[in-house]
């Protein structure tokens, strides 16, 4: 006599890997975008090597602050994350996770991340104040600005100005502003891919987005800020005399920028997401640039 067996119910899913989901430590993309600029900056006001303690404070702030990013960000996109296929069984929107829980783990992770800051000087924890205000106030944007990515754009590039503040002893010169501004058309470039890949369902529950606001234009402008990237940070790093290890990393940069062209141009959700993912070596590539050319020149 044989006896049906009952199927096992799905596991539960621990907290530890449902927080973990909620930063998005499987995609380590997105702190590597926020990363490799900052990092840039690092090198570009300290003329080299900044040391381990600077290196320690902004990798590992740069990762806290991105992970608290994101449980802001879900929170506030909940209602909104629940209608694109991509993003509705994120842990907020699908309620394993409460805004509650999200919010406080958001908090904790930004603490950890001012923890670092003070180990730095006064200016630069001010600068955080105002990084801080931009992180939280990007995930509104989107309900009232048509280009929201120019307010993420600013917010990822807050890395900039704090480490020449950390390195200089609180001095932030024009330098820093010129890199916050070509990086800003890189964030401009890649966020607008990611864009792209859900302009449907934007359209379709009223979100504002960059892809939607520059039409049948996004592509040439994606590409247009890609160069506003590459020449502003070009002028910087051999107006540093980075020499040719920063001109190699240019034209990789370059090259991978073009490849991106060909991925986007026909705007297919694949082709725009597999761009926007590849971005961080893009990014990569001209930190590299920067470290290289530093090398040499000591």
């Amino acid at each position: 006599m044989s006896s049906a067996i009952a199927p096992k119910p799905p596991a539960r899913r621990g907290r530890l890997s449902l927080y973990l989901d909620l930063v998005r430590w499987d995609r380590p993309a997105g702190w590597l975008l926020l990363l490799w600029p900052t990092l840039g900056a690092l090198w570009f006001a300290a003329g080299g090597f900044p040391g381990w303690h600077l290196l320690a404070v902004f990798v590992l702030g740069t990762i806290l602050m991105r992970s608290a990013g994101c449980c802001v960000n879900d929170v506030a996109d909940r209602d909104f994350d629940r209608h694109v296929k991509r993003t509705a069984q994120r842990p907020v929107t699908s309620g394993a996770v409460s805004t509650r829980e999200a919010l406080a783990l958001g908090t904790v992770l930004a603490l950890a991340a001012f923890g670092l800051v003070l180990t730095t000087n006064r200016p630069t924890v001010a600068w955080s104040f105002g990084a801080l205000a931009i992180t939280l106030a990007y995930p509104f944007a989107k309900r009232v600005v048509s280009m929201p990515q120019a307010v993420l754009g600013i917010a990822f590039s807050m890395g900039i100005p704090m480490a020449f503040s950390a390195v200089r002893d609180g001095a932030v010169p024009m330098l820093a502003a010129w890199l916050l501004l070509g990086n800003l058309g890189w964030v401009l470039a890649y966020d607008t891919e990611y864009a792209m890949v859900d302009r449907d369902d934007d359209l379709r529950i009223g979100i504002k987005t960059s892809a939607i606001t520059l039409g049948r234009f996004d592509v040439a402008v994606v590409m247009a800020c890609y160069m506003l990237f590459l020449a502003v940070w070009g002028w910087a790093g051999f107006a540093a005399g980075l020499g040719w290890p920063f001109a190699l990393g240019l034209v990789a940069a370059a090259g991978q920028a073009l490849w991106h062209w060909t991925l986007i141009r026909h705007r297919t959700r694949e082709g725009c997401f597999r761009a926007f993912w590849h971005n961080h070596w893009l990014g990569f590539a001209v930190f590299a640039g920067v470290v290289g050319g530093n090398a040499l020149r000591a």
